[in-house]
């Protein structure tokens, strides 16, 4: 997403659609990874067999999604978000079981919030459980030794997953609103880049193309850094981790 927003001259803070909710947290994510030393990630990434897997399938799972929201197929691209959903979260799980709520995601925002919430087809969250669906991943079953990024990530997923009326607002989004026709193949074109420089092991082009992102990003970092400390605390709290 980082690389989407830099390729596309965008600081998502300053753009409705990109503030509030589920925004907050990608947002806020995004600049944390940024905020570190490229090395780190790069070590996770090009090193680790599993996660070269994870990153092709999460790249494969971005591109197909969005060539079915371009085909205009909404009867396909609600069946395969159903078999993802389907596949990772619970159908009996209840509301209390959510990691975050909509009185959490509004208050970590580095941006004001719009008098009304802009629609979003969150083709990466899309991505993210169908990818987990398509290498028969549960993350639930990999809690005790998750990071608190994955929580977030996890704790997003579920938010958009488990509220109905919001997996069918981007799904309609998806289909029938072109506006982010230009944002989302920016992202699925970044999401091929990375998942090329992790398959090849490019170490020389992780880095470049990480701190040419970190450094379009910088100015933002000290404010966010703060606020991710914040959202990190209280899922935490949520999910009882130490």
């Amino acid at each position: 997403m980082g690389t989407a927003w830099a390729g596309g001259k965008q600081f998502p803070w300053e753009i409705p659609r990109y503030v509030g909710g589920i925004e907050n947290v990608k947002i806020n994510v995004t600049l944390r990874i940024y905020s570190n030393k490229w090395h780190v990630y790069a070590g996770l990434a090009i090193l680790n067999p599993s996660a070269k897997k994870q990153i092709r399938q999460y790249a494969e799972s971005a591109k197909e999604l969005f060539i079915l929201m371009l085909s205009g197929d909404h009867e396909e691209l609600r069946k395969r978000v159903e078999s993802a959903k389907a596949a990772v979260f619970k159908a009996d799980a209840s509301n209390d079981d959510l990691l975050l709520r909509d009185d959490v995601l509004d208050r970590f925002s580095l941006g004001e919030l719009p008098p009304e919430r802009v629609k979003n087809n969150h083709l990466s969250l899309l991505a993210m459980v169908d990818c987990w669906w398509k290498l028969g991943i549960v993350p639930y079953n990999h809690m005790i030794c998750s990071t608190p990024l994955f929580r977030l990530w996890l704790g997003i997923t579920q938010y958009l997953f488990r509220n109905p009326k919001l997996l069918d607002e981007a799904l309609e989004t998806a289909i029938y609103d072109a506006s982010f026709r230009s944002d989302d193949l920016r992202f699925v074109s970044a999401a091929s880049t990375w998942s090329e420089f992790v398959r090849f092991g490019t170490m020389d082009g992780y880095r470049q193309k990480f701190e040419e992102i970190q450094e379009y990003f910088a100015p933002r970092f000290p404010g966010a850094v703060k606020l991710g400390n914040e959202m990190i605390k209280t899922i935490l709290e949520k999910t009882g981790a130490d």
